[in-house]
């Protein structure tokens, strides 16, 4: 049957504060902008001509309203997006390393995106996408962890196919130790995932990806499992298939997104050929786009708002033929 919806995804839409340098006084200048990695997820794939939507919640307030806005000018639709009368937009400010990596610190105590409640999840939303996505931010506190958790069992109940990406943020967890129950939940609920490196030693305490790999493999049954790894490029690992591709060397400027690019590519070349059509050379193809696009948006500055179309994505590749 054909779905409306090529995928909805479910979790944090926030605003990301990001740094524009000093003024004259040496004050740092910052830039809001919309931000929350599912939702730069869907802004990814609209820009290669799919059909999203969606579903979170956002404060009643002009932060609020922007990431609204910001959605529709991506092209992805709003239908799931709450409103919180008393709770605020989450905010996030982005501080860089020379290197261009970045760390957080949120302002999320509560945030509006925590405020998804299960009776506010759009299930009919749900049921028209061929893939729902989420992250872990939506499973570190109460009510968005009761949302999501029937939100991925409602996806399950239809056949829905599943895409998790962990997101790991550890200053937003309690513990590590209900990080790891929480993300390990995830990991039990999902069809796709990505992962990156990093993720994957913190999370399964094996030093290599391969190693890392197996070991997710004995304990939960995920069909297809792609890790990135920076610089370096990427991987996948799909039944007994394997593929990977380097990475592209330009000068990153800030990494904000990178992932979550490499996610909408990623999910654009699962439904371009289905699951049962991927092989070896079709999986190397899917991983080297996704590198392409993951690669110019780290010379920009944001996430959403940056997202490469297939022209742009073209040029890197075209530009780096190996």
């Amino acid at each position: 049957m054909e779905k409306k919806y090529s995928a909805s995804a479910l979790g944090e839409l926030l605003i990301d504060f990001v740094p524009q340098g000093t003024d004259e006084s040496g004050s740092p200048l910052y830039k809001a902008s919309a931000g929350g990695a599912p939702a730069n997820v869907l802004a990814m794939m609209a820009r290669l001509g799919h059909r999203t939507q969606f579903i979170g919640k956002v404060g009643r307030d002009g932060f609020g309203d922007q990431l609204k806005q910001a959605l529709e000018r991506a092209e992805v639709g709003t239908d799931g997006l709450c409103t919180d009368d008393e709770v605020h937009t989450t905010l996030a400010f982005v501080h860089h390393s020379e290197g261009g990596e970045r760390s957080f610190s949120f302002y999320r105590n509560p945030g509006a995106d925590l405020m998804l409640r299960e009776e506010e999840v759009p299930y009919g939303m749900i049921e028209e996408s061929r893939i729902l996505h989420f992250g872990s931010l939506s499973l570190t506190d109460e009510p968005v962890r009761s949302a999501t958790h029937a939100a991925l069992r409602f996806a399950e109940e239809k056949g829905i196919l599943r895409s998790y990406d962990p997101n790991l943020r550890p200053a937003l967890w309690r513990s590590a130790e209900a990080a790891k129950e929480q993300i390990g939940w995830g990991l039990e609920h999902c069809d796709i995932l990505k992962i990156s490196d990093d993720e994957l030693r913190w999370y399964t305490g094996k030093q290599t990806v391969d190693e890392g790999v197996q070991a997710l493999r004995e304990q939960y049954t995920i069909g297809l499992i792609a890790v990135t790894m920076g610089s370096a490029g990427s991987c996948v690992y799909y039944n007994d298939l394997y593929a990977q591709a380097d990475g592209f060397p330009v000068r990153a400027v800030d990494t904000t997104g990178a992932g979550d690019t490499f996610c909408g590519c990623l999910l654009d070349g699962v439904l371009r050929y289905g699951l049962e059509g991927l092989n070896a050379a079709r999986l190397q193809e899917i991983l080297r786009y996704a590198n392409a696009a993951a690669a110019y948006v780290v010379t920009k500055k944001g996430a959403l708002p940056v997202m490469p179309d297939v022209a742009q994505i073209r040029e890197i590749l075209l530009q780096f033929q190996p």
